[in-house]
């Protein structure tokens, strides 16, 4: 009887070793899938003779198949099952590292074209033409808001959805994909830009088949996302939550249609819009407007509405307030695209739409940056002492500035002085350095001691350096444009007694040659401060861990009450 007992007792050990030993089924779907992207990859390569789209089949090949020989490691070693009572923190921290490196890769484009139009004789390259502002241009301007920006985005997103939901993200490792997913993507796009694939579409620059591995890292990001809030042991969806959600399902929606193209060939780079004329027009600037809209405003205000009460230890100053932004931000904001062609063929009843959605949002915008500054009400003493703060606070201020800037320069009458002008360039790094800049930098610097299990950061003082050499930074490069811009509106709008334009092309591009080389030394110390804070934050991570955290790997799951 003893030896059947035992018998059963060793059956049913082995049943449930057997089950750990199992790898999941999220696992073995990844495994699977990134196998097959890998044999198509082959494939496409092999069977194309476009060479520019065998350029890129071969980089996707060596991505595909060394994530299959990864994953091939992983599944035998048994590394991909996970807790559920602990946060999925390790993409968390891979997406920091992240963040910063494209922030200086970014920067460091943007440097550089700066320079190009200050100095053109000197950096002109005619025989090396991916090295040439054309080129290097939309490398700079997806390197900052799609790298860098995106990547800060994904990474607070998944802090943010876990810490007030309780729970581990979904998907178990299919977060990974959306991070490695994600930065191939970045490689596609900038390595397409240098090499001259592109549909030269502002802020959508990479051709079908790149967008259509952007769609399905997307979809995949936006299911963890969903996942995560769906099992969560917190009733209440907090505020935060709802930014990231209505940045994640509108840029996928945006992102679709925008894209809408017909390949040349089904293994060819080269594709036409589905749309053309004005309705092309409308649609990308529909488009890219509220790339900027929920893209540049709504994901960070969701990252503005977690780590600024986080940081000051105080509440939202008024919750209520911060729904109402929320439901009259994402339904005003999406109409206000065709401010992007007052003066053009689109249908002036258009334009005035555009126009008049634009001023509607100074309400909501001011309203969430009111909501944003009095959240420190009782901690302002902190703005002395918490240069993190004070970077923030800064960046909740830059928000208000562009928004009220964003819609004076959508009325017709001062659009038709600062269009195509350096004052729209003003403006634009105003709210991406500024805002974006500034509360992705203070999110960085609250994330890196917590996920890393560190006291406090290496430096409070290098802190203080970052900010207040990338504060005049800023102002140097936003000052020099508004003059700048100005000053080129005017000429191009002056015209002799005869009628005949007053000055020509040139000469206004001759005349702004000081503000161009303020633009690149403001843009030199925005650069020089991204420097300062990656050396920091990687002195923080090489600190020793407080001895009572030492043993703990993870941090637990706070169970509901």
């Amino acid at each position: 009887m003893a030896n059947v007992i035992r018998t059963e007792s060793l059956g049913i050990m082995n049943q449930s070793i057997a089950g750990q030993d199992r790898a999941p089924l999220d696992a073995l779907l990844l495994y699977a899938f990134t196998g097959l992207a890998a044999l198509g990859a082959i494939f496409a390569t092999a069977f194309s003779d476009d060479r520019l789209f065998r350029f890129h089949g071969y980089l996707l090949i060596g991505a595909f198949v060394l994530a299959f020989g990864v994953l091939t490691v992983a599944l035998n070693s048994g590394r991909l099952r996970s807790s559920e009572s602990h946060y999925s923190d390790g993409v968390i921290r891979a997406g920091v590292i992240a963040t910063m490196f494209w922030a200086v890769v970014g920067l460091l484009v943007g440097v550089v074209i700066a320079a190009q139009l200050t100095w053109p004789n000197l950096l002109y390259f005619p025989e090396h033409g991916w090295l040439n502002f054309g080129r290097l241009r939309p490398l700079h301007t997806s390197g900052v808001i799609f790298a860098f920006g995106g990547n800060a985005l994904i990474a607070t997103s998944f802090y943010v959805v876990q810490r007030t939901s309780k729970a581990r993200l979904a998907g178990g490792a299919w977060p990974w994909f959306v991070f490695w997913g994600y930065q191939l993507f970045i490689v596609l796009a900038a390595t397409g830009y240098l090499a001259g694939i592109t549909q030269s579409r502002e802020y959508a620059e990479p051709e079908w088949y790149v967008d259509l591995w952007l769609t399905v890292v997307w979809v995949a990001y936006l299911l963890v996302f969903l996942g995560t809030l769906w099992k969560r042991k917190e009733p209440h969806i907090y505020v935060a939550n709802w930014f990231y959600l209505a940045f994640i399902v509108t840029v996928a929606l945006l992102h679709v249609i925008n894209n809408l193209a017909m390949p040349v060939g089904a293994l060819h780079h080269r594709s036409y819009s589905l749309f053309a004329g004005v309705q092309d027009a409308l649609t990308q600037w529909w488009y890219g407007h509220n790339a900027v809209g929920f893209f540049l405003t709504a994901g960070f205000l969701g990252m503005m509405y977690y780590f600024v009460p986080k940081r000051a230890e105080r509440p939202v100053y008024s919750y209520r307030l911060s729904i109402v932004h929320f439901w009259s931000l994402i339904f005003i904001y999406i109409w206000a695209g065709p401010h992007h062609l007052h003066y053009t063929a689109l249908p002036q009843w258009a334009q005035t739409l555009g126009m008049t959605f634009s001023i509607m949002l100074w309400m909501p915008s001011w309203g969430g940056m009111i909501n944003g500054l009095m959240t420190l009400s009782g901690a302002w003493d902190k703005l002395r002492t918490d240069p993190v703060i004070r970077m923030m606070v800064v960046a909740i201020a830059f928000y208000g500035m562009s928004t009220f800037e964003g819609p004076l320069m959508s009325i017709r009458a001062v659009n038709s002085l600062s269009h195509y002008t350096d004052w729209t360039i003003g403006h634009v790094h105003s709210g991406a350095l500024g805002w974006v800049g500034f509360i992705s930098f203070g999110a960085m610097y609250c994330m890196v001691p917590w996920l890393w299990k560190k006291d406090s950061l290496y430096s409070n003082k290098l802190v203080e350096w970052h900010f207040w050499i990338a504060t005049t930074g800023i102002l140097l490069y936003i000052c020099a444009m508004w003059v700048s811009g100005i000053m080129e509106g005017l000429m191009w709008r002056e015209y002799t007694s005869q009628g005949f334009l007053a000055n020509a092309f040139v000469e206004t591009v001759a005349a702004k040659h000081v503000e161009n080389i303020i633009r690149t030394v403001g843009g030199l110390m925005y650069l020089s401060g991204a420097l300062i804070m990656s050396y920091n934050l990687w002195r923080t991570i090489r600190l020793p861990s407080p001895a009572s955290q030492t043993a703990v790997t993870a941090p637990a799951l706070i169970p509901a009450e």
